[in-house]
């Protein structure tokens, strides 16, 4: 079951942990604006893109997308787990709240499909 996170979970994790981030929201959405250090695997491109993206099945992964209303972060990580990803985390709240936070946000292309 994948566990559900708030802001302040995501923000204590990246100080504490090396959790690998990733948005669910497709590439147009991620060159917009993402959180510092993520990469984009948009929701429909799991199978194709985590092999590559995301070697270690054991790593701890946070999955977001645009706010409480967006199931792509949902879909995403329920996808990981069923393909063997063992530690996979969902920032329900996701970009929005990031953003409505004042927190900051990188943007460009980076690692996509």
């Amino acid at each position: 079951m994948v566990t559900k996170l708030t802001r302040a979970e995501v923000q204590t994790r990246l100080a504490t942990d090396r959790p690998i981030l990733v948005e669910a929201l497709g590439p147009t959405y991620f060159e917009d604006a993402h959180l510092p250090g993520a990469i984009n695997i948009p929701h429909e491109h799991v199978d194709d893109l985590a092999p590559e993206l995301l070697p270690d099945r054991d790593a701890e992964i946070i999955v977001y997308c645009a706010s409480t209303t967006c199931r792509n972060s949902e879909l995403a990580a329920r996808r990981l787990e069923q393909l063997g990803y063992s530690n996979v985390a969902e920032y329900v709240d996701g970009k929005a709240d990031w953003i409505e936070a004042g927190l900051p946000v990188e943007s460009g292309a980076g690692v996509t499909a």
